[in-house]
């Protein structure tokens, strides 16, 4: 199992990546997540401009096992999203960390990522 150190997580097991330069916040499930879910067949995209808000739904995967909710690791707004994962839902199983993140938050100015873990803290959490 994959836990990039560069990288912070929820409980919810989504990660998200910084941009130093803009702030922005790109993110999505974790390996983990991928790997408990099974083959991914359908991902429900958020729209651009769609809020978002720590630990509420905005999205969902859908697998050969179970459809999950997505929650927000950030409070922000959309905009950005992964169109290509509507015709390639499998390029979460394939690449959560590279090619099939969900989409980009912009944090809203007050938003904070306190409740957010470092690499060892998931490890921790998931058992790894």
């Amino acid at each position: 199992m994959q836990v990039p150190p560069s990288l912070r997580y929820t409980k919810d097991h989504e990660w998200i990546e910084t941009d130093a330069a803009t702030g922005r916040v790109k993110m999505g499930i974790t390996d983990y997540a991928q790997d408990a879910l099974g083959d991914i067949v359908f991902v429900q995209l958020p729209e651009v401009g769609a809020k978002v808000q720590v630990g509420v739904t905005f999205s969902e995967v859908e697998s050969t096992k179970s459809v999950s909710d997505i929650y927000g690791p950030i409070t922000g707004v959309v905009v950005e999203v992964n169109t290509a994962l509507a015709d390639a839902p499998q390029t979460m199983n394939e690449k959560p960390y590279e090619d099939g993140w969900i989409c980009v938050i912009e944090p809203v100015a007050d938003a904070t990522d306190d409740h957010l873990m470092d690499a060892k803290a998931y490890e921790d959490l998931v058992g790894a």
